[in-house]
């Protein structure tokens, strides 16, 4: 059968193997590709950035953001053939660590955690691929294709639930949220925040496109040029970007006792000049909150289910901005389209 696979640490490796069937070791459920994501993490593992293949193998199939459907599961069992599901994409370590052996995996401790398609595990880019029952997540097949936004819905709706336990730790009424970057992660952190009733606003640099049409149709507002010029006394600020300078702004632009979410991931090396000083003032002096959040765990999974479940799904449809069969994948992770959100694989031939 055929998947997408790299030699990890290795820049221009991605290429469409012919593999092996999935071994029955890997888990006791069969499961075939409906659609796989394709997300930034996909295109720094192909050019070489970091990834680890499965033990004794020199290549790692990738693909993390998964839909699948069940072909063969145990009897008696929650997961039946015929469910539509999505696999969870962190394990946790086997030792395990105190976070992991109370199935916070995502929190894990040790580092001794694999990840489908990242690290040390096989992802989900590949015709099929198995599972164990109780690591794959049920979908409702109402959301059909929709459903490979479960994984980065599971980030924001984790983020989200860390947000709002780090801010009753005292009296907290949020109003406002600033959300910088459109992508799928800042357009789906949005989302959440609107069906949390807050004022969302959006900061990208995209002047016009689907981006602004996005979010308008949330009914968010949205705006381009600087943080301060955005919403600058947000209660919440959700970072999606990763980009030095952006997450230098946002922590000096938040209101009093604000809670700041880091989501995405900077590049090492980019140098941005930081008063550090005046940082910390401003931190300590109104109590404010800086967080990183990465991954999520089961409940994590169930909950961006339901908040998919709850959407228009006319509005998540326009976030699938190509769909694109898993023979042409590699030109996917070479070059990625200005107007693309998100990126779908469908399985070959189709």
């Amino acid at each position: 059968m055929k998947a997408l696979t790299v030699r990890p640490g290795k820049a221009g490796s991605a290429k469409i193997d012919d593999v092996a069937e999935p071994d029955p070791a890997e888990g006791a459920a069969l499961v075939e590709m409906v659609a796989v994501g394709v997300c930034g993490t996909d295109r720094e593992l192909a050019a070489g950035e970091y990834g680890e293949a499965p033990p004794g193998e020199d290549r790692l199939v990738l693909g993390h953001e998964s839909l699948g459907r069940v072909l063969e599961a145990p009897d008696a069992g929650e997961i039946a053939a015929g469910d539509l599901v999505a696999g969870i994409v962190r394990r946790p370590d086997p030792v395990p660590c105190s976070s992991c052996a109370v199935g916070e995996w995502d929190m894990c401790r040790n580092g001794l955690y694999t990840e489908h398609g990242i690290k040390g595990l096989h992802g989900f880019a590949r015709e099929r691929w198995r599972e164990e029952p109780d690591r794959l997540v049920r979908l409702d097949p109402g959301l059909g294709l929709l459903g490979v936004l479960i994984e980065p819905t599971s980030v924001v709706a984790k983020a989200w639930e860390q947000i709002e336990r780090i801010g009753h730790r005292a009296h907290w009424e949020p109003r406002n949220v600033l959300v910088t970057g459109a992508g799928p992660i800042g357009l789906l952190a949005a989302l959440l925040g609107v069906q949390r009733g807050l004022e969302v606003h959006v900061l990208d640099r995209a002047a016009e496109g689907l981006k602004p049409e996005l979010v308008g149709a949330l009914g968010a507002t949205y705006h381009t040029g600087s943080v301060g010029g955005a919403e600058p006394d947000a209660d919440v600020v959700v970072e999606c970007t990763g980009a030095p300078q952006l997450v230098a702004d946002v922590l000096t632009h938040n209101a009093p006792s604000g809670v700041v979410c880091l989501t995405g991931v900077s590049a090492r090396g980019r140098i941005t000049t930081l008063d550090l000083g005046g940082i910390n003032r401003l931190m300590v002096l109104e109590n404010d909150v800086v967080f990183g959040s990465v991954n999520a765990n089961r409940r994590h999974y169930e909950a961006a289910a339901a908040a998919l479940a709850a959407t228009d799904p006319r509005w998540l449809e326009r976030l699938l901005t190509r769909r694109v069969p898993l023979d042409d994948a590699v030109g996917v992770l070479a070059h990625q389209r200005p107007e693309d959100i998100k990126v779908v694989l469908s399985p070959p031939g189709r």
